[in-house]
C-alpha cells in the first residue's frame, strides 16, 4: 500500500444526488489531482452509481484505499436509506461491493459526516449542515462524530421538514432571496437547539448564501466533502 516515499494515496468519493466527484489525497488530506466528476446516474441505482465511481477512479492515477461520503444513513459500510437516490440503496453493502470492484479497501460514511470531519477544528459542540439536492447534517462533540444525525427529514417550520424548506428544489421554486430568508430562520432555530460553538456550512447550494452571518457561522467550500475522506482512516 506504501509508495516508495512512504506516502498513501487515498481515493476520496462524494456521492450526490446531481452529481458523484472524486479526488486523490496524500496521507495528511491534501489533494494531490484534480476533482473529477460525473452526473449522478439516473435513476442512481448501487450498480450505475458504483460505474460511475470506477470510471472516475480511472482518471484519477495510482491510490491505495478509498473513502466514500454518502448521501444518507451508513452502517458498518451498508447503506440504510437514500431519500434522493435510489431504494435500491437500502440495504445495500457499498463497502464490500466498491471495495471488489476496485480491489482497494474501502471506507464508507455519511456525506455531511465526511464533510464535517473536513472542516471541523475539533474543539467544543460544532455543528455542519450541507445544503445540496437535500440538506445534511453532522455533529461533532471535540472532534468526535455524532454519526448518522439525519437531522434534514426533522420537522423545521409550517409543517416542513429542514430538507423540505431548504433543498434543491425548493431552492428552484422560491427563489435565493427567499430560501436565505428561510436560512437564516433555520441557523437561528439550529443555535438555540444545539448552542453550538461553531456552525459549518457546506454543500454546492452554500454558493447561493447571502446572509450577514453570526461569528460563529461558516462557509465552507463544497470539496470539503472530499478532503474529510482522509479522517475514516485515522486510528
Amino acid at each position: 500500500m506504501v509508495e516508495d516515499n512512504g506516502s498513501i494515496r487515498t481515493l476520496a468519493v462524494d456521492i450526490g444526488g446531481s452529481g458523484v466527484k472524486t479526488m486523490v489525497l496524500d496521507v495528511t488530506g491534501h489533494p494531490l489531482t484534480e476533482r473529477a466528476r460525473l452526473e449522478t446516474p439516473q435513476p442512481a441505482k448501487p450498480d450505475t452509481v458504483i460505474n460511475a465511481i470506477v470510471v472516475l477512479a480511472a482518471s484519477q492515477g495510482e491510490f491505495h484505499r478509498v473513502s466514500v461520503g454518502f448521501p444518507g444513513v451508513v452502517r458498518y459500510g451498508v447503506t440504510e436509506t437514500a431519500v434522493n437516490l435510489d431504494r435500491d440503496w437500502i440495504g445495500f453493502d457499498l463497502q464490500t461491493a466498491l471495495s471488489k470492484q476496485l480491489n482497494k479497501p474501502v471506507r464508507v460514511i455519511n456525506d455531511a459526516d465526511m464533510q464535517g470531519l473536513g472542516a471541523i477544528a475539533g474543539k467544543g459542540l460544532e455543528l455542519v449542515i450541507t445544503l445540496g439536492t437535500g440538506f445534511g447534517s453532522a455533529l461533532f462533540i471535540d472532534g468526535k462524530l455524532v454519526p448518522n444525525m439525519e437531522m434534514g427529514h426533522h420537522q423545521f417550520r409550517k409543517g416542513e421538514t429542514y430538507e423540505e424548506q431548504l433543498g434543491r428544489a425548493a431552492l428552484e421554486k422560491i427563489g435565493d432571496k427567499k430560501w436565505n430568508r428561510r436560512l437564516e430562520k433555520a441557523i437561528a432555530s439550529l443555535q438555540h437547539l444545539f448552542n453550538y460553538d461553531c456552525l459549518y456550512i457546506g454543500g454546492g447550494e452554500a454558493v447561493k448564501v447571502n446572509l450577514q452571518l453570526p461569528l460563529n457561522v461558516k462557509l465552507i467550500p463544497n470539496i470539503t466533502g472530499l478532503l474529510g475522506g482522509i479522517a475514516l482512516w485515522r486510528n
